[in-house]
């Protein structure tokens, strides 16, 4: 029998992510750490190796770790980005006619084998940098922006009325945000209690368990029909790919053409600080005065997973008396409030309460990805979804990069400057939604739209 639910895989690929994520950040930081100083940092420290004043050698040492880690980061990111961006596009753009389940197993392999590699690395203590090999295959078969943008689009599948999308995906988010809090609160128990190895089997073995469950159990909200592609040749399939790009956004009135891209531009401006911001945090709070270990930063990236749940409760609450883009508004602002708290905190007390200023963060990436599946038909979700991780895949490579180099650059002299840059970025999407606003597009305005085209279209037939 099977199981018309992805929010199984959902929480499954959650938790390998969550735990992946910090775990690669801290080995890799340790492992240039040992082969710079040539000796090893005890697992069972109460303390992280770092230094407060910046006369001692150790200081001067430390901030070099940190500049190494930090372009490591970014040679990693880059490396995975072409294969990403390409196998996005095709596996979510096909989903709109062969099923989703294509890219949710391609891209659960392809987590798979990267996790596979990650403990290889660890057991054979091989150099940390083949993980840009890994990071290349994986990227083939599709990165995380894949598995999302899979998941949005059977979820959306599924919904018949307007609102109900907005709440399913603001569900997903609650799942996103309770299962990264248990996982980042517990990550620094895993490195102290298991150490890098046993932690990285530990997520080989809940991917492999997801692979399992959406190979077996799940089913496919869309019926597939290969008849009508088995006979196109692969250049003729990718040719039809970008036709369906290219018409959804050229066979649109005006209107909702400019909405689209405006929704666009707005999500993936917020999406780029979201992203290029998060491994700085790890990084920042390494580093002096603050000095975390790996159990603080645990504690402190489960605090910041609260945003996912907040978030859904704030939709949830305020979706009945609030339109869509006054709830993005307040997430904006309220996350912009956090960066420039970010950027002066200096004491571990302080550093916890910049937690709460980002409790609406998620929303934004919520209730936008709602918009815009109400903006287009329900034959071109994939489509939609296969821009927004082209996107995603795309920014987030280059926001990652860019911000890990400016925050080696900057890290000497001002660390918390990346985060009051973050904080100024953050008006031009507030900047966006306003215009959005001003125009009076509102959700029964642009759903309107969408019926009217729809209607249209089909009279023509």
């Amino acid at each position: 029998m099977k199981i018309l639910f992805v929010e199984p895989a959902i929480f499954l690929n959650a938790f390998a992510m969550s735990l992946t994520v910090p775990l690669t950040t801290q080995y890799v930081y340790r492992r240039i750490w040992e082969e710079t100083s040539n000796h090893t940092i005890p697992f069972n420290n109460s303390i992280s190796e770092c230094e407060k004043n910046k006369t001692s050698p150790i200081f001067v040492f430390q901030e070099e770790v940190q500049k190494k880690a930090s372009l490591f980061s970014l040679q990693l990111d880059l490396s995975g980005l072409i294969p990403g961006l390409v196998s996005t596009y095709i596996l979510l753009a096909t989903s709109d006619h062969q099923g989703r389940k294509l890219p949710l197993v391609l891209s659960t392999v392809g987590s798979l084998a990267t996790s596979v590699w990650l403990c290889l690395l660890a057991y054979l203590a091989l150099p940390f940098q083949l993980l840009i090999a890994s990071t290349f295959i994986g990227a083939l078969c599709g990165n995380y922006t894949t598995f999302w943008g899979a998941c949005f689009a059977y979820i959306v599948d599924q919904c018949k009325e307007e609102k109900q999308k907005t709440i399913r995906i603001a569900i997903v988010d609650f799942i996103l945000g309770l299962i990264t809090g248990l996982t980042a609160l517990s990550s620094g128990y895993f490195i102290r209690g298991l150490g890098f190895i046993w932690s990285f089997l530990i997520v080989t073995l809940v991917i492999a368990v997801n692979l399992i469950y959406i190979l077996f159990f799940l089913g496919v909200p869309v019926r597939e029909t290969p008849s009508q592609h088995t006979s196109l040749s692969c250049r003729e399939a990718l040719r039809n790919l970008f036709y369906q790009t290219y018409m959804l956004f050229k066979n649109t009135s005006g209107r909702r053409k400019s909405l689209l891209c405006l929704l666009l531009f707005t999500m993936i401006a917020y999406f780029l600080v979201i992203v290029g911001t998060s491994p700085i945090f790890v990084l920042y709070e390494l580093d002096s005065p603050l000095c975390w270990d790996e159990v603080f930063i645990g504690y402190g990236s489960a605090l910041g997973s609260v945003s996912f749940a907040s978030s859904f409760l704030g939709i949830w609450l305020f979706s009945y008396c609030m339109e869509d883009i006054h709830l993005a508004l307040i997430g904006l602002f309220t996350t912009a409030g956090g960066m420039v708290m970010t950027a002066f905190s200096r004491t571990t007390t302080m550093m916890l309460l910049v937690r709460l200023l980002f409790i609406f963060a998620v929303v934004p990436l919520s209730v936008l990805r709602s918009m815009l599946s109400k903006v287009v038909s329900s034959t071109e979700q994939g489509t939609l979804f296969a821009c927004i991780a082209v996107l995603e895949t795309l920014g987030g490579a280059v926001a990652i990069s860019a911000y890990n180099g400016l925050y080696s650059a900057t890290v000497a002299w001002f660390p918390g400057f990346t985060f009051l840059l973050s904080a100024a970025l953050l008006l031009i999407p507030a900047i966006s939604l306003c215009v959005v606003s001003c125009t009076d597009w509102n959700r029964s305005s642009y759903t309107l739209l969408v019926q009217e085209e729809s209607g249209a279209d089909t009279s023509d037939r």
